[in-house]
This record gives C-alpha cells, structure tokens and sequence, in this order.
C-alpha cells in the first residue's frame, strides 16, 4: 500500500489497531487522516472520536493529519499532493476510487482492513478484471460529468461493475477538467467499481505539477490489453440526470 486515508472513522481504525497490539504503525508518512464527515462535531459522541483520533495521531507522530475546517477528503488528498499515477491507494470510504482519475489504483475498504494496513502496510487484493469505457460526444448545456457517470451507472445497473476496475476513455473524458474526471471517478464505486481510472495525459501532469514531491510518470494500459467488456456511450443527447423531472423545467 502506498497511501492509506482516513477520515472521522479513524476513530475506529485506531480503536481495532490497538486491539492488534501493534505499538506503531507500519509508516506514519503514509496515513493521511482528515476529518471532514462531522466536522464540527454534531454530538458528543462525535466530539469524542475527533479527540482520540487527535489523541492518536500524536502518539504514532502522523504529520498527515488535517483537522475541522481543512476540507473535504476527497479534495485535500489530491490538492495536497499525495497521490501520483501507478500508486496503490485505500481508504475507509467507498469513493476512494475517486483517485483513479489521477492513474492511481484507488479503492475503498473497511476500519479492520485500514488497521490492519495500518499495522503492516500490506493488504491482499484480487486483481480485477477490466471494463473499458469509451465516452464520445460534446455535453448539452448544463450537463456535468455527474450526469454523465449516472447515465452510465443508469445503463449497466448498480452492480454492472462488481469489483471490476473500470478504465475511462474517449474524447469526452479528454476534453473533462480534473474535477470532472474525479467525479466520474468517484461515483463508479456506485456500480460496484473497485477502481475507476482516468489515464494520466497532459492535465493530469499538470494538475500534479508543483504539489506533488519527486518525478510523475505516467501509466497506461499495454496496447494489447485484454479487457473483459468494452463498452461506448455517447452521451451528445444527454439531459441532466435530475431527481425531479420538473426542476429543469423551472429552470427553463
């Protein structure tokens, strides 16, 4: 594992890590914890956990820790510079795949599986089969890549993807910001997706470049990668993937 992210439920990460009767963590430049789910703390339970998970970082000396007010996990992990393309990433929240747009193998897992990554640094993983997605087609006005990936998820169903890794092709994505890449990323754990990359190209290098510490090099599939599904949308006709029909209408 090369990053392992946590937010608030670090507090029961912690609880489990002690329970293991491990004194340290396995590399504590390697945690990145920020609190961002219950922040400020909503009840005194909450408070608690904010106070021993402060509590903990101390003790195994995290320098990664990002306290109430820093912003939301999925945010700060790129903006501040922890992800690169080709690294292996866990977190304790299922949008993990979220840093797939940047080429990383970005998944979620669960506080028993975090404390024990926490307490060796390794962690068994099947190697999933591939999905690769091709998206063609210049977005209507108002159309986001939120409405894109929901369309998707829409088409192959909630578990069209069950831990496969899905990979992100297509003029579409190309022409996307990072944010967007990050939002297809993120919401293709809702198609059970392990794992939803975006090939690294020149915005992703960019995006990089100046937060991230030491060379970036870029990954791709090899050319005659063998894929389990090739899937094409084109989403030029898409509207909004609105919950009520009539919020377009008012906005008409």
């Amino acid at each position: 594992v090369d990053l392992a992210m946590s937010h608030d439920n670090a507090a029961l990460v912690s609880k489990v890590f002690k329970e293991i009767g491990v004194g340290k963590v396995w590399d504590p430049d390697k945690i990145v914890i920020i609190l961002d789910h219950r922040a400020p703390a909503n009840i005194i339970k909450a408070a608690e956990a904010h106070k021993s998970i402060r509590e903990f970082v101390r003790s195994q000396n995290i320098k990664n820790f990002y306290d109430i007010g820093e912003g939301i996990c999925h945010q700060v992990v790129p903006e501040k510079g922890y992800v690169k393309p080709g690294m292996l990433i866990v977190g304790t929240d299922s949008h993990t795949t979220t840093y797939g747009a940047f080429g990383a193998f970005s998944t979620g897992i669960g506080a028993t599986e975090m404390a024990c990554v926490w307490a060796t640094g390794k962690l068994w993983l099947k190697v999933p089969e591939t999905i690769k997605m091709i998206i063609k087609g210049e977005l209507q006005d108002m159309v986001m890549a939120k409405d894109v990936i929901l369309y998707i998820i829409g088409k192959i169903g909630s578990d069209g993807a069950n831990y496969k890794a899905i990979e992100f092709y297509g003029e579409t994505v190309k022409n996307f910001s990072v944010a967007s890449r990050m939002t297809i990323s993120n919401q293709a754990m809702e198609a059970g997706a392990k794992a939803a990359i975006v090939p690294p190209d020149e915005k992703t290098l960019d995006y990089l470049k100046g937060r991230v510490e030491g060379d970036v090099e870029s990954i791709s599939a090899d050319k005659d990668a063998n894929y389990e599904d090739v899937l094409e949308f084109d989403v030029s006709d898409l509207e909004p993937q609105v919950a009520c029909p009539h919020a377009v209408d008012n906005v008409k």
